[in-house]
């Protein structure tokens, strides 16, 4: 299932750039569209792809969200927060790599998708967060060559339609000769020169 490696790919990603953050980053403060509460720092960022992440087992067991209730409610972080998301991170990873039904639905908060939909669509949002966190962060990083031909597959032929939803910005112009992780970044409106 190659959104399933998709996923597995862009969540990679992301826990390596959350695992090259460092505590007195957490403050940072981060635009608001990436954690649509007031105010928003690192932490709740990392916060958000904590609750993200433990809610993977349960969605790839066809749970609904009133069947897991309010399990994920409160801090799943403590004390700890990066080492707190590692632990819920490796709990979805493992989740992941069992047997899947491609078949099966996922209940999400704003409808019911195919599983491999899902696997595309979390897999998306953590790719380019991973990219936008460690620019913040100002983190020498760049997305794995495997990482970006895999969302330029899922992702280019259907961008107009992703962005009148209201997942991309608007396309920017990549520089003459750019590879293709920032041509990638260009036609999904990450790309600033």
């Amino acid at each position: 299932m190659k959104e399933r490696e998709l996923f597995l790919l862009a969540d990679a990603a992301l826990r390596e750039v959350i695992d090259n953050i460092t505590p007195d980053q957490l403050e940072l403060p981060v635009p608001e569209d990436w954690v649509r509460i007031p105010d928003p720092t690192l932490l709740d960022v990392v916060a958000a792809h904590a609750y993200d992440e433990a809610w993977v087992p349960d969605v790839l067991a066809g749970r609904t969200i009133d069947e897991v209730d309010d399990k994920y409610g409160g801090d799943l972080l403590g004390g700890d927060p990066l080492a707190a998301y590692d632990a819920v991170n490796d709990v979805a990873t493992v989740a992941v790599n069992r047997a899947i039904d491609p078949d099966g639905v996922a209940h999400l908060t704003y409808g019911d998708f195919p599983v491999t939909e899902y696997f595309q669509h979390i897999a998306v949002y953590r790719a380019f967060q991973a990219w936008s966190i460690a620019k913040l962060i100002g983190l020498e990083f760049h997305l794995r060559p495997e990482l970006v031909d895999a969302l330029w597959q899922q992702v280019v032929p259907q961008v107009d339609g992703w962005r009148a939803m209201g997942v991309f910005g608007p396309a920017v112009e990549a520089p003459a000769g750019a590879d293709r992780e920032t041509q990638l970044l260009a036609i999904t409106g990450y790309w600033r020169p």
